[in-house]
């Protein structure tokens, strides 16, 4: 039975919460969207001096906790505060809801950048090869060859992962930020009242659900062509 008026005068904090969870996940994947095709791009190139710190950033990413990057981020930021202030760039260190988005969008582009590499490499090499003989460019290879088809192997693991980071955001409240597990830390040592973990778990997963039905829409939408 849920108490509603325990939902009345703390749920608004629920929904506070749940705002600031949807913009660190949007941000951040978006962010890590955008970087993990140069990152990929730099893996798979035979120049050393690309390969080599592309791969060494994404087995730095891939390899240790989210948790110790978010701690890293925040509060090694803080042991390096005059240098950090000289910079110019403390303001941005000193907010937690900044470097949040930094640790996560470091951490989601590494995992997004393997999904693309795969991709890009599951794309037949005779397609690849035959717009090159019709004298298409790299942009309009990319664009009508490459693109589509990497698009279509990589949504599904996109949505994995877009779920993922949604989970993984619960830890934005160790260092303070005032997301969705943020505000249940915040009412739960107010009230003692252990059901607000329940509603909290509740909110998590009716998001993930709506966001694995929407991408599985977008999914049989753009491969509509392919159950034919």
């Amino acid at each position: 039975m849920m108490d509603w008026a325990f939902i009345e005068v703390w749920g608004w904090r629920l929904v506070s919460g749940l705002g600031i969870t949807i913009k660190v996940v949007v941000i951040s994947c978006a962010l890590g969207f955008v970087l993990a095709y140069p990152i990929a791009r730099a893996r798979m190139s035979r120049r050393l001096w690309l390969s080599g710190p592309a791969a060494g950033y994404v087995a730095c990413f891939r390899g240790t906790p989210l948790l110790c990057q978010l701690y890293l981020i925040y509060y090694g930021a803080g042991e390096i505060r005059p240098l950090l202030s000289d910079l110019g760039v403390w303001w941005f260190f000193r907010d937690s809801l900044y470097c949040c988005l930094l640790a996560f969008t470091l951490n989601t582009a590494a995992y997004q950048s393997e999904i693309v590499r795969g991709a890009v490499m599951s794309v037949p090499r005779g397609q690849v090869e035959a717009g090159r003989a019709l004298g298409l460019s790299g942009y309009r290879l990319l664009r009508h060859v490459i693109g589509p088809q990497a698009l279509l192997i990589a949504l599904r693991p996109f949505g994995n992962e877009l779920v993922t980071v949604t989970k993984s955001s619960a830890l934005t409240a160790i260092v303070t930020l005032l997301d969705l597990m943020g505000q249940t830390r915040y009412i739960f040592a107010r009230t003692f009242d252990f059901s607000i973990y329940m509603y909290a778990a509740v909110i998590y997963l009716a998001l993930t659900e709506v966001m694995g039905w929407g991408w599985g829409m977008l999914e049989r939408r753009l491969g509509r062509h392919l159950r034919r």
